[in-house]
């Protein structure tokens, strides 16, 4: 069952399968997948990075991507990775400049491994945006209003009957997956009517992730 599950996500980030939410993701994610890392030092990174995101700006401008129509004012909050802000009473959009990943293609497998175990909360892509230079994704999530500050015993409690071990304070790894889930706080965790919401999460794939056993 796990290396079924294992699969199953294996064809989810990789574009053999389609997807309820996130089509665009999948899309873009399978664009940037020819583009390969050639070396693993942080100046050969930014390199490839800066790279990887002119391409993708290519894209953008391609099949008419841009948003330009961001009210500014209706600013929420923002985090190291991004900023959010109120687009109506049920909705919010998120601007995130990919500064967790070391490539815009894992920003979007984030995406996708989040809309897979994260539903309720799943990100929709609706383009980019630039600002000072800076590139932006901007995903709009369903607004989740608190009724209680959240447990994070509660949170450890749920990871770990879904397989995921806690490795160190609000991180968490799955060893059979071979995916790393991290950062969730319970700024990043919500809590309505005593059910979890996750809305911020930053998954990560290891080299594990990618080894598909045979054996059932």
């Amino acid at each position: 069952m796990l290396n079924d599950l294992k699969n199953e996500l294996h064809n989810i980030v990789s574009g053999k399968s389609q997807i309820r939410t996130g089509t665009i993701i999948q899309t873009i994610a399978c664009y940037l997948n020819d583009g390969e890392k050639t070396s693993t030092t942080s100046a050969d990174e930014k390199h490839f990075k800066k790279q990887e995101a002119k391409k993708l700006e290519d894209y953008i401008t391609e099949k008419n991507l841009w948003i330009n129509n961001i009210d500014f004012s209706q600013y929420v909050s923002e985090g190291a990775e991004q900023k959010v802000y109120l687009k109506d009473g049920e909705h919010v959009l998120k601007l995130n400049d990919a500064i967790y990943y070391n490539s815009w293609k894992d920003y979007l497998h984030n995406l996708l491994l989040h809309n897979y175990f994260f539903s309720d909360t799943a990100y929709d892509l609706l383009g980019f945006t630039k600002n000072d230079e800076i590139l932006y994704a901007v995903v709009q999530q369903n607004y989740v209003s608190i009724t209680s500050n959240t447990d994070l015993k509660q949170v450890k409690e749920f990871l770990t009957l879904n397989g995921f071990e806690n490795n160190r304070n609000n991180d968490y790894h799955n060893p059979e997956l071979g995916i790393i889930l991290e950062d969730l706080h319970d700024e990043n965790v919500l809590t309505r009517n005593e059910i979890l919401y996750f809305i911020d999460t930053v998954f990560y794939l290891t080299e594990d992730f990618w080894k598909i056993r045979n054996e059932r």
